[in-house]
């Protein structure tokens, strides 16, 4: 049976791989990006891309309209949209703080907000984190605001989970390790990942339809290497 899935952070690595997957597989995905074009390009009959810039909450009205007046409900959501800042900490200012955040932190818990009424029992929101967002794992210089946003991200799934644990919806985080992606390559430069962006979404892919079966408030730490 097909779902209504929207993803964000779809023009470009794990979500642009997400987005075509679910597509593929029959499923109505709404794509949400700040750059539609890729996939406007890939031109899929089940693939609704939009132009969001989740920084702006009121951006996302237009998607939200879009699903009041074509879908009934949302049965899983996707937040993958990340935004790194790598600058030693002394060099980082509020603002790059703060753009970090609204990202990473702020948006995911807009968008979640405005997609809840959408959501019935069996609803699964699967939020991407990192492992530098994990308490205990290795810590890298100049990552201090995307590390620290990522950890913040966690804990507030874990409180909506338990929120939202009587009406059956699931939260639940992906931690994710070394993903060969040009986040990483910002992140990173040079370094050389152990999966690719299609590894890592089929993954995701997977998770999402059936992780909500098996977990809920849980934070999986999906990495093989470090970092």
């Amino acid at each position: 049976m097909s779902k209504n899935i929207v993803i964000t952070g779809t023009s470009r690595g794990i979500g642009f791989k997400l987005a075509q997957q679910f597509a593929e597989a029959g499923h109505n995905v709404l794509a949400l990006s700040r750059n539609s074009l890729p996939l406007e390009k890939v031109n899929h009959k089940n693939i609704i891309p939009f132009s969001v810039n989740l920084a702006q909450e009121e951006d996302s009205t237009k998607a939200i309209d879009y699903i009041t007046a074509n879908w009934s409900q949302v049965d899983i959501l996707i937040n993958n949209a990340g935004m790194l800042i790598n600058k030693p900490f002394e060099e980082l200012t509020s603002d790059d703080f703060l753009k970090v955040y609204q990202v990473n932190v702020f948006a995911v818990a807009s968008l979640t907000k405005k997609l809840l009424p959408f959501m019935k029992s069996g609803a699964h929101v699967v939020t991407i984190s990192s492992m530098g967002g994990i308490q205990g794992s290795m810590k890298f210089p100049g990552l201090a605001a995307y590390s620290s946003s990522k950890g913040a991200v966690i804990t507030l799934s874990e409180l909506l989970a338990e929120e939202y644990k009587e009406q059956g919806i699931a939260f639940n985080v992906l931690a994710i390790g070394a993903v060969q992606t040009e986040m990483l390559e910002e992140a990173f430069p040079g370094y050389k990942a152990p999966l690719t962006a299609d590894q890592m979404a089929d993954y995701v892919f997977n998770f999402s339809l059936t992780g909500h079966t098996f977990y809920n408030g849980k934070v999986l730490q999906v990495s093989s290497s470090t970092p």
